[in-house]
């Protein structure tokens, strides 16, 4: 089975449990490199999919918390080539497929064919990169796609239906429907026209469809899940990690168990 093919596999075999894929992330090396792996594993021992921030300088994205944390990482000297390192010691214990999501120029400075040969040996599945148009991506997919890798493609509520559908068929492994018009980490809730957006783009998709931004306790998943395949839980789990807490119980808490 191809990296992307596990990651929609994994979330296909939630939703047949009888619940949402709940997908957590957490920035690399953050809060503590040296306990990077050992807070992989717990959060992949829950997750279904585990997405994994490459710290960036810049994460116009995000929101205050993964800044910091991303500023954080970076300051311990978290680098690409450090969390490929550290994958390379692990991957065999980890099963649930990893994501990375990065922003560009850390993948361009890296070059895209030995990302994609890294990647494949330490276990990464897939990439999200929120600062890369479609128009812009085809060297990266192209990387991608020779070692069965997805680049998974964002959707917002802006996104107009006929590119709605150019990024449903282009994305690979699932489509990240982006809950808000805005930056990860806000408390405001999830908005009340979610559903019909989220109706529409798993209409038009042939993967799974998971929601983030926004996503923080057992009521958004479950609002979520009634339209969509998966949730995404990001910047409420780095708090999670940031005040020294077990990530465990709060993701247990997200799907019931």
């Amino acid at each position: 089975m191809q990296g992307h093919e596990r990651i929609t596999a994994a979330i296909a075999a939630a939703t047949q449990s009888g619940r949402p894929a709940l997908v957590p992330f957490i920035t690399a090396g953050y809060p503590k490199p040296d306990d990077f792996i050992g807070t992989l594993k717990a959060i992949a021992a829950v997750g279904d999919v585990v997405e994994l921030g490459i710290p960036f300088s810049d994460p116009m994205a995000d929101g205050m918390t993964i800044q910091r944390s991303s500023f954080e990482a970076l300051r311990q000297g978290v680098s690409l080539k450090w969390i490929f390192d550290q994958l390379d010691s692990a991957s065999s214990e980890i099963d649930a497929p990893l994501v990375m999501m990065s922003y560009l120029n850390p993948l361009l400075a890296f070059g895209y064919d030995k990302l994609a040969d890294r990647a494949l040996a330490a276990g990464v599945c897939g990439f999200i990169v929120p600062d890369l148009p479609f128009e812009e991506s085809a060297d990266l997919r192209t990387a991608l796609e020779a070692k069965g890798l997805g680049l998974i493609q964002l959707v917002t509520p802006a996104t107009p239906e006929k590119r709605l559908q150019t990024l449903c068929d282009a994305s690979r492994g699932f489509v990240y429907a982006v809950t808000i018009t805005g930056i990860t980490g806000g408390d405001a809730g999830l908005p009340a026209d979610l559903t019909q957006y989220l109706d529409k783009v798993a209409s038009l998709s042939s993967l799974p469809v998971c929601a983030g931004f926004g996503i923080r306790a057992r009521g958004d998943v479950v609002a979520v899940g009634k339209h969509a395949a998966g949730a995404i839980v990001g910047s409420a789990l780095v708090e999670v990690l940031e005040r020294g807490d077990d990530p465990q119980p709060y993701l247990r808490s997200l799907i019931g168990q």
